[in-house]
Order: structure tokens, then sequence, then C-alpha cells
């Protein structure tokens, strides 16, 4: 009879030991408190005012998730996370109607082979780019290029999405990416795909990526957050991007990189071309595209103190009747002082001026001023005029 328990007990062990499994608790809240000089309404161009608000989720966006794995054996873990996004000053979600807005997904993953996950998720083009993107230490919410155009910021997730993502082999990196449209009679339509690489080793790093979205009808429905035009999810309109929201697709090709030239000091570069196509059904009739270059700069003078400084340029091009191009810069500073490991205080500060001219909510035919619209903190309230300048303190915890 003791052998039997002997050898019962000894078995469990062995189960236990060949498929271990973990599960963690961890989120982040940030909140502070933001200016914003002459705010208004999306798609307005008059009114405006400066505003002081509540601000959170600027340095790090306030977040709760579960993540784990188990031992599949060989290798090869099985893996989920789910992350749900919400307002530190008010207990909302992030966004509405959805319970893991950040991350719903599940999947294998093998140091061999690599990673295969399922669910709403990081498209291969923000992940892989991340690393060198501006968002970094100019945070999202001011250090996003205009209206985070070109989406580098951690806002934006893909529904229905298959990802794979290579084993780091020699300092490379491989991801792609496939969400399913799940339009009836239509392989095409609302469908995602993402394809992206990156190179770091030591000092060195070097990122690209592509992505194409395509609208889930013949080009009438509108973008933004929760909207049907595209059921995998999609960035969200903002005052650079609102007169082209009818679009029949978005592309997107960037590259980012850079380089630490010791434990003080690092710079990093991005450069992206955003192209909006026009449909039989959108407002507008030519393709929309916009170039966008910019450089950070980041200091580390002391071991609990991060400073950074940043520029980009946009331009977009003459097209659907616009004769003076829109153009955008942008200038960004950030102070982050560390408190513990968990906790820190930061500063962020930025100015944008805009130029040229746009198509306002109308699309061809409503041609207007372009106006300023500082990273993408500022989308639903941009400014009325060709100038902004925004900035905030906060605290940021994680557990």
């Amino acid at each position: 009879m003791k052998k039997t328990i002997l050898a019962s007990t000894l078995g469990l062990a062995a189960l236990g030991a060949h498929a271990q499994s973990s599960v963690t608790l961890y989120g982040i809240v940030d909140t502070g408190i933001g200016y914003q000089s002459s705010s208004a309404a999306l798609g307005s161009n008059s009114g405006g005012h400066s505003v002081v608000k509540m601000a959170q989720g600027i340095w790090a966006g306030s977040r709760f998730g579960l993540k784990g794995a188990e031992d599949l054996g060989g290798g090869t873990r099985a893996i989920f996370q789910l992350e749900e996004g919400f307002n530190s000053a008010n207990g909302a979600q992030s966004t509405t109607n959805l319970m893991f807005s950040r991350a719903a997904y599940v999947g294998v993953a093998n140091q061999q082979y690599g990673t295969i996950t399922m669910g709403r998720q990081y498209a291969p083009y923000y992940s892989l780019l991340a690393p060198y993107s501006p968002t970094t230490w100019l945070t999202g919410a001011y250090g996003a290029h205009p209206g985070d155009l070109d989406s580098m910021d951690t806002i934006y997730r893909i529904n229905n999405a298959v990802v794979y993502t290579s084993p780091n082999i020699a300092g490379f990196t491989v991801s792609g990416m496939y969400a399913l449209g799940g339009v009836p009679g239509s392989v095409g339509a609302g469908q995602t795909w993402s394809v992206a690489a990156n190179y770091i080793r030591g000092p060195v790093g070097l990122a690209v990526g592509f992505e194409r979205l395509n609208n889930s009808t013949s080009g009438g429905g509108t973008w933004g957050a929760n909207s049907t035009a595209n059921s995998n999810g999609e960035p969200g309109v903002s005052g650079i991007t609102n007169g082209f929201q009818t679009a029949q697709a978005q592309q997107r090709l960037a590259v980012t990189g850079g380089y630490a030239f010791n434990s003080q000091w690092d710079i990093s570069a991005s450069y992206s071309n955003v192209q909006y196509v026009a449909g039989t059904g959108s407002k507008f009739f030519d393709t929309q595209i916009w170039n966008t270059g910019g450089v950070v700069l980041h200091y580390k003078p002391l071991t609990a103190l991060d400073l950074a400084a940043g520029y980009s340029y946009t331009r977009a091009t003459k097209a659907n009747g616009i004769t003076s191009a829109a153009s955008y810069q942008q200038f960004n500073l950030s102070q982050y002082y560390t408190l513990s490991k968990r906790t820190g205080l930061y500063f962020v500060e930025a100015y944008q001026r805009a130029g040229g001219q746009t198509l306002g909510t109308n699309g061809a035919g409503d041609i207007i001023n372009a106006t300023a619209d500082i990273g993408d903190g500022q989308n639903s309230a941009p400014s009325s005029s060709r100038s902004q300048f925004a900035g905030a303190i906060g605290i940021v915890h994680r557990f």
C-alpha cells in the first residue's frame, strides 16, 4: 500500500514538473494634470479655448491584465494574455464595450521555432518597430507623430489576428500577421495584414514594417474607434486624417533605428509613408499620402533621471484639389524621475505648428487650413488654429 501511494505521489510530481504553469496579475496606474492650448472638438475649426484637466495614461496607459504560460514539453509552451485598459481619472473603460481592449489572445511558443498567437493583439508593424519608436521616451499622448498618423503608438491593436514571430537568430527577428475580415462573399474586405523585421545587436538597431488595412465596405464606411469600416479595429480619426476617414484602405510603411553611444546617450530615428486610398464610396478621390521623419535624443545624466528631446516633420502630398500641401512640425521634451522600481514622476511638453491646407469632414471640396494635433492625446480635441502647446505632470505606478 505504501509503495502504491509513493508511486502515485512520484507520478504526480513528475506530471507537475512536466506541465508547469504560471499566471501573473499585473497592471499600471498613470494619472496627472495636463494643459492644452486652443482646444476644439474634432471637425470644428473655430471656438478653441485653452484647458487644464485631469490627464491619465500619458506615460503608460493605465491597465490591468493576466498573462500565463504552461509547459507542454519539448521546449513548447502554451501562452495567453488578457489585458484591459481603463481611465484612472474616472474608472471608465479605455475603449467602450471592449472588456479586454488592449489584448486578448492565446497561442504556443517554442524557443527553436518561434511563437504563433491568435486573437486581439499588436501588428508586427508596431511590435518590431517599437524599440526605436518616438513614443518610447516622448510618450504616445504627446510624442507620437502628429495625430499618431503612422500608428507607432500602443493604442492600436488588431482583432481576429493570427501572428507568427520567429525566434531571435543572430540579432534578427521577423514577424507576419493576417487578420480575417469576416465579410460574407469577400475574402479581402475588412482584412488586415502586416509584415516586419528588426535587427538589434549591441548598440545598433534597425527595423522595417508594413501594414495594410482594407475597409469592410466599398469605401463608404467611416474609420474610427468602434466603427464598422474594418472589423479588425483600426487607428482612430485625428485632426490630420479627419477629411480622409472614408478611405477604402490604409497603408503604412515605416523604418526605425537607433544607436547607443554609451550608458548615458542614445539616439533614435524614424521615417514613415502613410497612404489613405480612395474607393468608390469615399468622399475624396485621390490617394492621400503623408511622409514623416523624426529623431529623438535620450540622455540619462543620473541613475534615476531620464531626459529626452524630439522633433518630427510631416508633409502631405498635393491631392484632392489642394494646392498648398499640409505640413506639421512637432517639438517634444520629456523628463522622468524614478522614485522606486515601480513608481516614477514625469513631465512632458510639446509644441506643434501646422501649415498648408487639408480636407474638412465633408471630404473633397471642403478645403480648410491645416490645424495642429499633438501626438494622439489630443485627437478628440485638436487645435482650432495652426499652433498648439500641451504639457502635463503626473505619476505612474506599476504592479
